[in-house]
């Protein structure tokens, strides 16, 4: 997927837009994918991260930390932590704006299959069909017996 985003807001939608940007792009790092697996507060950490991504679009089209801690429902000083990068979710989100920046505005979100996904795949895909022949064989045995009654 590739799609061209707003560097710098110029109203709702350009915020909007940069502000998804950010949320996909860092969700599907590799490095990130392996944090939300492993974090056992899951739910707190990916809001941090879309708190961040919100906090960040809002800040490269200028609004002030209070306007965006009011938008959001945060207070300013989370919202100062996430812009300064002092929290994980801010570092990962401003790595993110700086990539996209680097490629020219440029969304690119692979969703490259690794060996080990590629390999969990094809035993997924060979238990659908397992399950499949066994669902088949139990189907014919209805059949059979509904044939008797």
């Amino acid at each position: 997927m590739s799609e061209e985003v707003p560097l710098k807001p110029m109203g709702k939608e350009d915020i909007r837009r940069l502000e998804l940007a950010l949320i996909l792009e860092t969700l599907f790092r590799e490095d990130v994918l392996e944090k939300i697996r492993s974090s056992s507060e899951r739910i707190t950490w990916l809001d941090s991260l879309f708190v961040a991504a919100a906090a960040f679009a809002r800040d490269r089209a200028e609004y002030s930390v209070s306007k965006i801690a009011e938008e959001l429902g945060r207070s300013e000083s989370t919202i100062r932590n996430h812009l300064s990068e002092k929290t994980e979710a801010g570092k990962l989100v401003a790595e993110t704006y700086q990539k996209i920046r680097e490629r020219g505005g440029v969304l690119e979100i692979s969703l490259a299959r690794t060996e080990e996904n590629k390999k969990r795949i094809e035993e997924l895909e060979k238990e659908v069909k397992e399950l499949k022949e066994k669902l088949n064989k139990i189907k014919t045995s209805l059949q059979e017996i509904l044939k008797e009654l």
